[in-house]
């Protein structure tokens, strides 16, 4: 389902499915909370195994944002493919957060300079 790739303090890193449609949003976004709710205050989703995102989907991820902002936190959305990325530009959403191209692109300076000597999927959780 949701795979934490790495947490580092109040930043996590959750790698989504390759699916997240009306079938499972709800439950990833469940999960993804959970993270909040224990402190993460910075989410990176890895969206680099993703390969569809339906409404519900880019729903979940829109209602993330707002759990993150109303407590001050950051979301960031990495590694989205071609096609979606411009979804999301169609849509407006990089307005409300941008997206990186890579995960360690996304991770706050402090976590990436940390993280340099290591692979992105190294000390997973």
């Amino acid at each position: 389902m949701v795979i934490v790739r790495m947490q580092d303090g109040d930043t996590a890193v959750a790698q989504l499915p390759k699916q997240v449609d009306y079938d499972n949003a709800a439950l990833v976004g469940a999960l993804c909370e959970d993270l909040v709710g224990q402190g993460c205050a910075t989410l990176v989703l890895d969206a680099s195994q993703v390969d569809y995102l339906d409404s519900s989907g880019i729903s979940m991820i829109i209602k993330l944002w707002r759990v993150l902002s109303d407590r001050a936190g950051t979301l960031r959305v990495a590694a989205l493919n071609a096609h979606y990325h411009q979804v999301w530009r169609l849509l407006g959403l990089d307005s409300l957060f941008p997206l990186s191209p890579t995960v360690r692109a996304a991770l706050p300076a402090r976590v990436a300079g940390e993280r340099a000597g290591t692979s992105e999927s190294s000390g997973c959780v």
